[in-house]
């Protein structure tokens, strides 16, 4: 298991406190120390089954200064938008945990953590 955190986000903390007390073993990933790969992206992306603006806090003053709010989501500008994420680590939502099996998700939600909980204990 591998959760890509960022220590100060709360749901990181919190998702990182119930794979604890479940007593489940991960690995951490501090991707803004850490960034990932624009192939790593695109991996992660293919697992989730989103496109990368799902996964874009388009809200942080780095996507603003982009003004991303107004870049298109369609194909053609994929690689714009996974690009903006390898080279701005922020802008990736968070915390994204990979199971054991490849299942990926963004644990922003108790339901979230549950479910890689439960793979965890499979």
């Amino acid at each position: 298991m591998e959760i890509w955190i960022n220590p100060a986000c709360s749901k990181c903390r919190t998702a990182l406190a119930a794979f604890d007390e479940a007593g489940i073993e991960y690995t951490v990933r501090r991707y803004l120390d850490d960034p990932p790969t624009a192939a790593e992206l695109i991996a992660v992306l293919d697992r989730l089954g989103l496109e990368p603006w799902d996964i874009t806090r388009v809200a942080e003053p780095i996507g603003a200064e982009l003004g991303m709010n107004d870049w298109p989501r369609d194909a053609a500008s994929r690689d714009r938008w996974i690009g903006a994420l390898a080279a701005h680590p922020v802008l990736i939502q968070r915390p994204i945990i990979t199971a054991d099996d490849g299942t990926t998700l963004v644990g922003r939600t108790d339901d979230a953590v549950q479910d890689a909980l439960s793979r965890a204990k499979r």
